[in-house]
């Protein structure tokens, strides 16, 4: 039985305003992500350069090509589903949010220390998610009816839900960032333990835990935090549409 290995590891310190910041595994494995989405983007822009170019002679795209036009419209078909109208002003940032949980989720079967195992990342998606929500409210709501909607279900004049409405406000990119990192370190902590436990016996067999926390949760928690994300915007925008067939 050897020490199990959770990935953590402290790789680089320096002083910052008097505090010591560390870089870690997970600044590493984050910096891996990006580099194989960027690797992943430009392929995409040559391979779709020259279908272009062969297009235009006549000769129908293959390959790579057939498979990023099912991905964008999958993608674009997700996004229409869950926000209807409104999708066309986030469908590029569902899509680069969903790519990058997908490549963070399943960085393990190669390796690496998921970067959504770290709750700082996860938080910092939530807090855009969360900030997206209220731009909405803010930009398509009165003031008055973020007002009503806050004293709900009491009358505005009598704001004693606020607290409480706030509160559940809040609490809206703490559960989505808890709930990706949460089942992502879960998966991590127990191959970690399989490994320590088993020691060297435990190299081949343990695929297969890693096809379920890996590849298939992992493709479930993307698919998760990103129609959770659509939904809370998109019911930004409904509340703006009620109140105005309120107020015709």
């Amino acid at each position: 039985m050897t020490e199990p290995d959770f990935m953590i590891h402290g790789l680089y310190s320096y002083q910052f305003f008097g505090e010591t910041v560390w870089i870690t595994t997970s600044h590493v494995c984050i910096v891996i992500v990006l580099l194989a989405l960027l690797g992943f983007a430009l392929a995409a822009r040559w391979k779709i350069r020259r279908a272009a170019g062969k297009l235009s002679a006549g000769e129908a795209p293959t390959g790579l090509v057939n498979m990023l036009e099912l991905l964008v419209e999958k993608l674009d078909d997700m996004t229409e589903k869950a926000m209807g109208t409104h999708a066309p002003a986030f469908e590029n940032y569902i899509g680069t949010v969903f790519l990058f949980l997908l490549f963070s989720n399943v960085s393990g079967l190669f390796g690496l220390r998921p970067p959504t195992a770290d709750y700082g990342t996860t938080l910092a998606l939530a807090l855009i998610t969360f900030t997206l929500i209220w731009s909405v409210k803010f930009r398509h709501q009165r003031s008055g009816q973020i007002w009503r909607e806050l004293c709900s279900p009491l009358p505005s004049w009598l704001p004693l839900w606020v607290p409480v409405n706030l509160i559940s406000e809040l609490a809206i990119p703490v559960s989505l960032s808890l709930r990706l990192f949460a089942n992502v370190l879960s998966g991590t902590v127990m191959l970690a333990l399989v490994y320590g436990l088993l020691s060297k016996i435990a190299y081949v067999w343990p695929a297969a835990l890693h096809a379920y926390f890996d590849l298939f949760s992992g493709a479930i928690q993307t698919y998760v935090f990103c129609m959770l994300t659509m939904t809370y915007i998109a019911r930004s925008y409904d509340s703006a549409g009620e109140q105005t067939d309120g107020q015709e």
